[in-house]
């Protein structure tokens, strides 16, 4: 793809804009950008782009697109939606308008797989490129794991593996980006104040297998029926894997082993009890990111030695501190009430549970009822906490207290434990309320213990 002096008009800077106006900077591309935020909200994202030539318009978007010249492509941000007038305006123009991994996938030569759901996308894809370097593969984890695809795509090479975790929003603005591996983990109700309807979002995680063939793999949550029916339209090879079936043919559990079956060939790859990671829901990771690797051509005794040593990833049940016999977890990854109600089933009761955050539309009603006498103590906080009291209250659950912020539950909560309780943070909820994002909520909660710890 040729961008040598083409005008890229590039909506959102957040956390791809800065190495997406980089590298089209350094194709060539005259670069305009667009965002809401003003110079002053910018400051520091302006100080990492300072001496490159970009046109910058902040504060607003564009009262006319007619007055911008000649555009050649529209790049935007995950986080701004595509059915706003100001981008509709684009599109009746005729103008592409694309996001960032998209564009990444048409500069990039390497093999894509790609990996999304609702819960768990950020330790598969984690595990997932570690099997793929443990194997010796020159392999690049990116995507909304923390690393812009595009800052990696055009180093890429075609023997390469580009290990992609991809979110609903970044799956709204995909056209030819053509994983030649596709897995959906898993679907439970998120970002329904984006997308208004499970339909829609369903529909928006199924764009990964978009342009896939009968010559690419897309790996399939066999338990999550939701998932498997949609599967059925798929044009790729299906390969589903299972925690509680034993299927006649994918990855599954048998025998308390994890084991392959394809193409009337049976491998056995694990028992269950020696993958390091934690829970039910790490197991169906790793069936995942097992199917993905092998059906890559990595073998399957190196799949198992990297599950024995993969630990995780960090905001996912992530073991903090041990202080007079109270353990604190961060799951700040833990950002919708199923990842949380996963976290609360994998974690040592007696729990003190910190929840709260920004709401995107959801009923916290079965993280409540997942509580099965697990949770002694629930601290709420944030923009969510009165509408998770009232659903605690209405289904009976009455150890609720409300706090302003996530330090204040954080010593509330070691205030009243005892020996033997588990503080956990699974928010049930984005961080957007006070958090540029779930990771800065994690490492804000690890300076809370170890003040805690010094104190």
């Amino acid at each position: 793809m040729n961008l040598k002096n083409k005008v890229v008009f590039v909506i959102g800077l957040a956390v791809t804009g800065i190495p997406l106006v980089k590298v089209l900077t350094q194709l060539g591309a005259t670069v305009i950008v667009n965002d809401l935020k003003t110079k002053e909200q910018l400051k520091e994202t302006l100080l990492e782009l300072e001496g490159l030539n970009i046109t910058y318009i902040l504060g607003k978007h564009p009262d006319n697109i007619n007055e911008l010249g000649e555009i050649d492509l529209v790049v935007v941000s995950p986080g701004v939606p595509l059915n706003i007038p100001f981008i509709e305006n684009f599109k009746n123009e005729n103008i592409e308008v694309i996001g960032e991994i998209e564009l990444a996938y048409r500069l990039s030569s390497a093999n894509i797989i790609a990996i999304t759901g609702t819960n768990g996308k950020t330790t598969t894809t984690a595990l997932t490129g570690e099997i793929f370097k443990q194997a010796g593969k020159t392999t690049y984890v990116v995507g909304n794991i923390g690393v812009a695809a595009i800052s990696k795509a055009i180093e890429t090479k075609p023997q390469d593996c580009m290990v992609m975790e991809v979110s609903s929003f970044q799956l709204e603005s995909v056209v030819k980006f053509h994983p030649k591996v596709a897995a959906i983990l898993n679907l439970t109700p998120d970002h329904l104040n984006r997308h208004k309807t499970m339909e829609n979002y369903l529909q928006a995680k199924f764009n990964i297998f978009n342009n896939q063939d009968a010559n690419d793999y897309a790996v399939i949550n066999y338990d999550d029926a939701t998932c498997r029916e949609a599967s059925k339209t798929l044009k790729s090879k299906k390969i589903y894997f299972s925690r509680k079936e034993i299927l006649s043919e994918g990855v599954y559990v048998e025998n308390d082993e994890v084991v392959i079956l394809l193409e009337q060939q049976k491998k056995k790859v694990i028992k269950v009890n020696e993958i390091k990671m934690p829970g039910n829901h790490n197991l169906e990771n790793a069936l995942a990111a097992t199917a993905m690797a092998f059906v890559m051509g990595i073998d399957v005794e190196s799949i198992g030695e990297t599950l024995k040593d993969f630990q995780g990833v960090e905001h996912r049940i992530e073991f903090v501190d041990n202080i007079n016999g109270i353990a604190f977890i961060n799951d700040s990854k833990g950002t919708n009430p199923d990842a949380s109600i996963k976290a609360v089933e994998a974690v040592k009761a007696p729990i003190t549970l910190l929840a709260g955050g920004i709401d995107k539309g959801s009923d916290f009603s079965e993280l409540i009822e997942s509580f099965n006498g697990k949770v002694k103590q629930l601290i709420v906080y944030g923009e969510t906490a009165d509408l998770i009291q009232e659903t605690a209250f209405k289904l009976g659950y009455n150890q609720v207290v409300k706090v302003k912020d996530l330090e204040e539950a954080t010593k509330t909560a070691y205030k009243s434990g005892t020996e033997g309780d588990t503080i956990l943070l699974s928010p049930a909820c984005a961080s957007w309320d006070m958090y540029e994002n779930f990771e800065e909520r994690g490492k804000h909660f690890k300076r809370i213990v170890a003040d805690i710890r010094r104190a």
